[in-house]
């Protein structure tokens, strides 16, 4: 790998939505460029009507030469082929969950400190949202004052959203988990950015509806150090998709409606500003902006680019912010006594990965 180039060669492992919806936002990147591809849906080796090689296997594409590395694969090998590329030498950006378990993003976390001029990123695309990034302006501000609670809901109405080839989302062996982990795990992240880290949790898991091997909704109530509650659902029995994250402060409340996403399903992306006072009456003012453009995608690339280019910290999607956030997901499950129970009787291995995290 040369750090010198001005054009950075790129990589992507796993060519399913994901993978090719990175791949447009990459090319877009004045210092980014995709040189090769691979997928196991390709059946063999071959080159695109544009030039590109691709390849079946991440093996295939590890032997060719670029200097960062994009995976976007199921969550069962996320990890080892993140951990491939850092010891091959390149950059690399995981999508989220950055594995199965917790002890997969320790195991990530030790070669890369092996590594430390490389850059690991995970992507946590839900804090480049211009909504979550004026709201978070607002709350650390300090004008509404600290924060008092939070509720998030986050939901859709079933696990599999892209077709036949996602049927591994139902396979607790592959995807380690059901809703939360798959798309809870960005309210969860959300959750941790407002109000930092919490200690205490309590919940309910079930997959009583779907009946697959993972759950399809999680309910949890949790506590920060300083008494903050957050309250989160993830659901994949909402019938009308739904993202929605209330922050109540001391002096008003934040509330992040709605998500610009690839299925535009989930509403008009909004922030509500909520100011109250004593003489309101529970009608406070408010204000409601509305969002028309997504540029979480290219502004995540960018930020990847610019750690780099300038041989900067990693600011958001941190293989700490990774840790972290895996380790409470993780806690949510085990915190329901059935759930846990369940995961001993049908799943061992798992189950004593959740022991240990």
């Amino acid at each position: 790998m040369t750090e010198d180039r001005q054009i950075h060669r790129v990589a992507i492992a796993g060519y399913g939505v994901v993978g090719k919806r990175r791949r447009d936002f990459i090319d877009r990147h004045k210092d980014l460029k995709t040189v090769a591809v691979c997928d196991r849906t390709f059946g063999g080796t071959g080159i695109f009507d544009d030039g590109t090689p691709y390849f079946e296997t991440p093996d295939q594409l590890l032997e060719q030469d670029f200097d960062a590395l994009f995976v976007c694969m199921t969550n069962d090998i996320a990890a080892d082929v993140t951990i491939a590329g850092l010891e091959k030498g390149v950059h690399v950006f995981c999508e989220k969950p950055p594995g199965r378990t917790v002890e997969d993003i320790k195991r990530v976390i030790s070669v890369e400190k092996r590594h430390p001029s490389l850059k690991l990123k995970y992507g946590f695309n839900h804090r480049y949202h211009d909504s979550v990034r004026d709201a978070l302006g607002v709350v650390r501000s300090g004008e509404l004052g600290p924060i008092l609670n939070l509720r998030g809901v986050y939901g859709k109405s079933k696990i599999v959203s892209f077709g036949e080839a996602s049927t591994w989302r139902t396979q607790r062996a592959i995807a380690g988990g059901g809703i939360l982990l798959d798309q809870g795990i960005h309210m969860v992240d959300l959750m941790r950015l407002f109000a930092g880290e919490f200690e205490e949790v309590h919940s309910f898991i079930s997959n009583a509806f779907w009946h697959h091997d993972v759950e399809d909704n999680a309910y949890a109530l949790m506590r920060t150090p300083g008494g903050v509650v957050g309250m989160l659902h993830s659901s994949a029995t909402q019938w009308r998709h739904r993202f929605q994250l209330d922050i109540t402060l001391a002096k008003g409340a934040v509330i992040l409606s709605g998500i610009l996403s690839g299925s535009k399903s989930y509403g008009a992306e909004t922030l509500t500003v909520v100011w109250a006072n004593e003489r309101d009456q529970g009608d406070p003012r408010e204000q409601v902006t509305r969002y028309n453009k997504d540029p979480s995608w290219a502004d995540e690339i960018a930020d990847f680019a610019l750690a780099i280019r300038s041989g900067g910290s990693i600011a958001d999607g941190s293989s700490d912010d990774a840790l972290k956030t895996m380790q409470l997901v993780e806690r949510i499950y085990r915190a329901d006594p059935e759930w846990r129970a369940r995961w001993y009787r049908d799943g061992g291995a798992n189950a004593r990965r959740m022991n240990n995290a």
